[in-house]
C-alpha cells in the first residue's frame, strides 16, 4: 500500500521531538532552572549532568507511558536519581525543581527545522492538523501557543486529559471521534516508534515515522492493513501527500 495513493484529510502530529525541539528547549530550560535555584553551586558539570538526566528521564517516561509509574513518581524520581549520580541529595526538593523547570520550558520556542514551512503548506492545502501528545497538560498547550504552532492546529489531544497515553488505542479513538475523522483519511506523524507508530498501527491508521538519526526497527512480517513510511526531514511530508483539496 502506497501512502501517496491515499487522500488524507486529518494529519495527527506528535509534539515533542516531532515539531517542538524538545532536546534544545529542555537543555536551555534546565540550565535556567539550575541557575535560578542556585544548583550550579553544587553541580558545575552541567552538560555531563544533562546527559545523565536525559537517559533517566527517557527511561522513566517509558515506564509512565506503560502506566507502571505515576506522574508524581516520574517528576520526583527523574531529579532525585539524576542528581544522586553526582552525589547531590536534594532533600525533598524535586517537586520545586520540577515546577520551576516546567514553568520555564514552555517559554522556549525552538522548533524542528521546517516545521512552520511544512505546516503552512499543509494548512494552505486545507489539511486539518492536530496534535496527539503524551506531555503534561500544564505545559503542552503553552508550548504550542508560545512557539507559534497554535494558528495551524485544529485539535489538541493530551494524554493526561484523555486518561490514556500513546500507544493506548483510546487516545487515538478519542482524537478521531472528536475530529469526526475516518481512519482511512487520517495519518499519524511522530518520532517515537512504540508510542506513535505502533500505537497508530494498532488502532488502524497509517503512519509516518520521523526519524532523523535512526532506522525503523526490523520487524517480522505483519498482517497490519496500515502503511508506514520513514522520513528524516519534516520537509519530506508534503511530497508524501497528494494534492487533492478537501
Amino acid at each position: 500500500m502506497n501512502l501517496k495513493s491515499k487522500q488524507y484529510r486529518h494529519l495527527f502530529f506528535d509534539l515533542d521531538k516531532t515539531l517542538w525541539d524538545f532536546e534544545t528547549n529542555s537543555y536551555h530550560a534546565m540550565k535556567e532552572t539550575f541557575r535560578e535555584l542556585h544548583l550550579f553551586d553544587r553541580l558545575p558539570l552541567f552538560d555531563e549532568y544533562f546527559e545523565v538526566y536525559s537517559e533517566i528521564n527517557n527511561r522513566l517516561w517509558e515506564k509512565y507511558r506503560k502506566q507502571e509509574i505515576s506522574k508524581a513518581q516520574l517528576i520526583t524520581q527523574r531529579f532525585e536519581e539524576s542528581l544522586a549520580e553526582f552525589g547531590i541529595q536534594i532533600d525533598g526538593k524535586a517537586e520545586q525543581i520540577n515546577q520551576t523547570y516546567l514553568e520555564i520550558m514552555p517559554s522556549k520556542k525552538n522548533l524542528l527545522p521546517g516545521a512552520i514551512e511544512v505546516l503552512t503548506e499543509l494548512k494552505n492545502r486545507n489539511y486539518q492538523i492536530h496534535i496527539i501528545t503524551n506531555g503534561f497538560k500544564e505545559v503542552q498547550r503553552k508550548k504550542i501557543r508560545k512557539s507559534g504552532l497554535a494558528p495551524f492546529i485544529s485539535g489538541i489531544f493530551i494524554s493526561e486529559e484523555t486518561g490514556r497515553p500513546k500507544p493506548h488505542r483510546d487516545i487515538f479513538a478519542h482524537a478521531l471521534k472528536s475530529c469526526n475523522a475516518r481512519k482511512t483519511e487520517s495519518l499519524m506523524i511522530g518520532d517515537n516508534w512504540e508510542a506513535d507508530i505502533l500505537g497508530a498501527r494498532e488502532f488502524g491508521i497509517d503512519q509516518v515515522f520521523f526519524a532523523p538519526n535512526e532506522k525503523a526497527p526490523k520487524e517480522e512480517k505483519t498482517d497490519s492493513a496500515t502503511s508506514c513510511i520513514q522520513i528524516s526531514k519534516l520537509t519530506e511530508i508534503p511530497a508524501l501527500l497528494n494534492t487533492f483539496i478537501f
